[in-house]
């Protein structure tokens, strides 16, 4: 569901994995069921001490894949299985959703900002011209490697607004993350969380008077 303050509307901010692609978690459940591991074993360990722990440091860029590699094996193991840290870097991102690749070219066409806030990994998108191609739709792209804070920092969102020249309350942010839109939702931001793309573009068309599914 979304939250709705009244107001007009100028940008539309987007997260990129689980949102503009196939949700990353898909792609871990995968894994999981291909090596033995319990399903959500690998969310479980990202939500252990998530403000500092091996995922955290990476998306902050405090620390190289290789780093990484060997930080998450640790904190893996230490709840009961040893998953490489390389591993879980290469489940990153799924399939571009088509239907909302359409839906940025339709909301720049009727001149809305459209930004991506991607909590990522310096490089992780590797060789891939799908992903390219849906990221250059954007007229900002914050990356948490880069900038060197991530979703749910409000640092991240300050940061967000300031690059694209807008303030919270002209922002419609999408996110497949709760804790993600909570602090965009404390900052005046209309959020929706997505679950079903489908139901998500029909909420933002909803709330931007325009039809989008």
């Amino acid at each position: 569901m979304s939250s709705t303050p009244s107001g007009h509307h100028r940008a539309v901010f987007w997260d990129f994995g689980g949102v503009i692609t196939s949700s990353p978690f898909e792609a871990f459940n995968r894994y999981e069921e291909a090596n033995g591991l319990p399903h959500d074993f690998i969310r479980s360990v990202n939500s252990v001490d998530p403000d500092t722990n091996a995922w955290a440091k990476i998306e902050r860029r405090e620390v190289s894949a290789a780093e990484f590699d060997s930080l998450f094996a640790d904190e893996s193991e230490r709840l009961g299985y040893r998953v490489p840290g390389g591993d879980v870097l290469n489940c990153l991102y799924g399939s571009v959703r088509p239907e909302m690749v359409a839906a940025l070219d339709r909301l720049h066409d009727e001149g809305f900002i459209l930004a991506c806030l991607t909590n990522n990994v310096l490089g992780s998108t590797g060789d891939r011209p799908d992903v390219d191609d849906a990221m250059s739709r954007f007229d900002h792209i914050i990356e948490s490697s880069k900038v060197g804070v991530r979703k749910p920092e409000p640092e991240f969102y300050e940061l967000a607004c300031a690059t694209a020249g807008v303030e919270p309350s002209d922002v419609v942010f999408l996110d497949d993350l709760g804790i993600n839109l909570k602090p965009a939702a404390a900052m005046g931001m209309v959020t929706i969380k997505v679950v079903d793309w489908r139901e998500s573009l029909r909420e933002l068309g909803a709330v931007l008077g325009i039809n989008l599914v």
